[in-house]
Formats: structure tokens, C-alpha cells, sequence
């Protein structure tokens, strides 16, 4: 299994580049802002990648940063969902502003990427919804440990940004102490994910 990718961008498209690493050009099919991130021809790039397989299929997929590539991950575990769709989606969205759009059930802004219709926004966040659910169970089990910032046992509000963070892969450990270090009773989830995020770089 490839972890990561590091070399050389031969060679850039809309919707993949060529990296060359040790003599060999690996086709990585990516984001639009991954893309747009990833700097010039001939420029030096690290890839988070995931090797897609299917018995007509076999594809490399990498991704700037591991909050995308669990973002990938995650919307292909949705049923229906496949690497195009899912590219799509990433394109018009952070992973911040994603794992918001499931926690706040916004269909609108999910439908404004290409080829995701309203029932596809509405499955995406169904199947989601019930993981963050799962994650904010098992956190309120995990509050109870001496080691997790007091914070987690107080807010609501934190409880869920704590999940999405531990959806998008951190541990509960990591995500409860960068949240613990961000939060405010005044902050929106979206704030307290997107400034948790930066504590966790």
C-alpha cells in the first residue's frame, strides 16, 4: 500500500498529474485544489495517496494534505459514491467546510458541485451522519478519562467538532486537545473545526 508519493511534477491536468519518482511517472488523479496547490512543472510535491481497485480499475489517487484524503475516504465508503463523484465534491469544498455541511444537514451547498444531485447530498449525509453519531458515542465514553480536556465534558458543541475531527482521522486524544485550546462559547462549530485544524497542522 502507497502512503504517500514524493518526486517531481512532470506534468499537470484539470483532474491529475504526473509526479516522477526514482525513474517512474505515477499518474495521480486529484482534486481541482490540490491541483491549484500543488505549485509548477517541475516543482518538487508530496502526495497522501490511496490506491483505488476494482476489477476494471486500478487507480492512483493522492491529495495535498491527510484531511483530504480522509475526505476521500470517507465519501467513497457512501454507497453510490465513486472517486469521480467524490472528486467533484472536494473541488467545491474544504474538509472543514465538508464535515460542517454533514453536521448541519446542508444539502444546498453540497449540490452546488457537479454531478451531485439532492438525493446524492441527502445519502451522503445520512450515511455520515451516523458515523459522527457513532464517533460523539464513543467520545462520551472516552470523556470519562482522566487524560481528555474537561472541555469535552461540558459542550455539546465541542463534542461535535471533537467528532469531526476524529472523522476526518485525528485521534480523540489529538482532537479533543486542539479543541480544547481553540474553544470559545462564542465560536460556531465551523470556527472551532477550522482553527482546531490549524492546531493540528
Amino acid at each position: 500500500m502507497l502512503a504517500y508519493i514524493k518526486g517531481r511534477i512532470e506534468y499537470k491536468q484539470v483532474d491529475y498529474m504526473i509526479i516522477e519518482n526514482g525513474g517512474i511517472g505515477y499518474k495521480v488523479f486529484t482534486s481541482l485544489n490540490t491541483i491549484q496547490s500543488s505549485g509548477a512543472v517541475g516543482d518538487e510535491i508530496k502526495v497522501y495517496t490511496y490506491l483505488y481497485v476494482r476489477e476494471d480499475n486500478i487507480s492512483l489517487y493522492g491529495f495535498s494534505t491527510p484531511d483530504e484524503l480522509k475526505m476521500f475516504e470517507l465519501l467513497i465508503s457512501v454507497t453510490g459514491i465513486g472517486p469521480k463523484a467524490a472528486l467533484s465534491l472536494m473541488s467545491y469544498m474544504s474538509p472543514s467546510n465538508f464535515i460542517l455541511s454533514v453536521i448541519m444537514e446542508d444539502v444546498k451547498a453540497m449540490t452546488k458541485a457537479p454531478g451531485i444531485g439532492k438525493k446524492t447530498a441527502q445519502r451522503i449525509i445520512l450515511e455520515l451522519k451516523d458515523k459522527l453519531k457513532k464517533e460523539q458515542g464513543e467520545l462520551a465514553e472516552l470523556t470519562h478519562g482522566k487524560d481528555t480536556p474537561e472541555i469535552g465534558k461540558e459542550s455539546g458543541k465541542a463534542q461535535e467538532a471533537i467528532a469531526a475531527l476524529v472523522v476526518l482521522g485525528f485521534t480523540p486524544l489529538e482532537a479533543a486537545r486542539a479543541v480544547s485550546r481553540v474553544y470559545s462559547e462564542e465560536a460556531s462549530i465551523e470556527t472551532l473545526i477550522k482553527d482546531s485544524l490549524k492546531e493540528l497542522k
